[in-house]
């Protein structure tokens, strides 16, 4: 096989990612997204600079620098009584550690970044219109069924279709995600409406009880990007879902004035309630592999499902192509190289949220003393595993 044809499922960050970082391996691509045309649903996302290790990798990393904002600091304020509780200073000393800038970007954009790249790859079929229902396995080929008949074939299969993932279920067969209860309101404004005393160019998240709040800057400073949660026990899975403001307010009116005001200048504010899967240790069959949150879908918390689902791309292009006459077996090399290290943001995204962003009584004050005594030293140690580029260990 001097160009396998490797199928991809779904066109959002992770399977455009796959497709870039196995097309430069020498792969043939095609990309099979259900919706009529490619795009991301969202507004910002961070990016920490194990993101950049792999957009760089992929050729795409100066695109993506031009469309990001490079806050000055990680700050994490108390949303009870208005002061900070620590930053984390996101300079030269953390772009040396850790061999790249932390950024914040918009969803769309940064998907933009790596549509027009595969675009330009002659290997790269991008589809519309095709959704990867099923799929079964004939030799050494898989076989998809797509919805409306038509059947593609290809030697093998990823399941980059996100947390309802229809691979998924042919792989792992867990059933419905795990719902957290806890529900998520975005808002993108203008920055002329954010208060000029909350126009910090940081990533700032306001911790409060059973509640957060999160705001950054975003395409160039034009807009702030508003992100306010809290836990309400919400029963169902609810994605995109348009909200009022006053249904908003209900879970903030516990917290403090200068934070409060910050729901009340949102405009268009829509709902997601959170959901998540418990860790697998097996995401392969045969010659069908899942990626991104079709794979370890996690809680928002360490702001890293995006920078996973890249890592998981650059990691699955190395694999396959050092076993390019034995593709069942770079799968299971993948597969054997995320596991892990996913898992870890998996599980870690959960207690953040829970003893961190939602602390309240004497787990705040305990939360507040150890990280108002944490040195910039210190917090960068603490992130090494994440954001060094040891996610991406035994690839390169």
């Amino acid at each position: 096989m001097d160009h396998p044809t490797i199928l991809i499922a779904g066109g959002g960050i992770g399977g455009l990612s796959a497709a870039l970082g196995l097309s430069l391996k020498g792969f043939d691509i095609t990309v099979l997204e259900k919706a009529s045309k490619f795009g991301e649903i969202g507004a910002g996302i961070q990016l920490g600079p194990n993101a950049f290790h792999a957009l760089d990798y992929f050729g795409v990393g100066t695109a993506a620098r031009e469309k990001a904002v490079y806050v000055d600091t990680l700050r994490l304020m108390d949303a009870v009584d208005g002061k900070e509780i620590i930053h984390i200073p996101l300079d030269e000393p953390f772009r040396q550690r850790f061999g790249n800038p932390y950024a914040v970007i918009h969803r769309a954009d940064l998907h933009g970044v790596l549509l027009d790249a595969c675009r330009e790859r002659t290997n790269v079929d991008l589809r519309v219109n095709a959704e990867a229902e099923t799929y079964s396995h004939e030799g050494d080929r898989v076989s998809v069924s797509l919805a409306g008949g038509e059947r593609i074939s290809g030697e093998a299969l990823i399941g980059a279709d996100g947390l309802w993932s229809n691979i998924r279920r042919g792989v792992v067969g867990d059933g419905a995600p795990r719902v957290s209860g806890h529900s998520t309101y975005r808002s993108v404004i203008p920055l002329e409406k954010m208060p000029e005393d909350l126009r910090w160019n940081a990533a700032t998240l306001w911790a409060g009880p059973k509640c957060h709040i999160v705001h950054y800057p975003l395409s160039d400073w034009k807009y702030f990007n508003l992100v306010v949660t809290y836990h309400n026990d919400a029963p169902e899975p609810v994605a995109g879902q348009p909200a009022s403001k006053e249904e908003v307010c209900k879970g903030f009116a516990h917290i403090h004035e200068s934070d409060r005001q910050i729901i009340e200048i949102g405009d268009d504010w829509r709902l997601w309630v959170l959901c998540d899967r418990e860790p697998v240790e097996c995401w392969v069959d045969g010659r069908v592999t899942l990626l991104g949150d079709a794979a370890h879908p996690m809680m928002q918390y360490y702001a890293q499902g995006a920078c996973m689902a890249m890592e998981d791309a650059v990691c699955l292009s190395h694999s396959l192509a050092g076993n390019r006459d034995n593709l069942t077996m770079g799968l299971a090399a993948y597969q054997d190289n995320r596991l892990v290290r996913t898992a870890r943001v998996q599980l870690g995204a959960r207690a953040i949220g829970d003893h961190i962003n939602h602390a309240e009584g004497m787990h705040a004050r305990v939360r507040n003393e150890i990280l108002r005594g944490m040195s910039a030293d210190e917090c960068y140690d603490r992130l090494a595993w994440l954001y060094g580029s040891t996610g991406l260990s035994g690839t390169a």
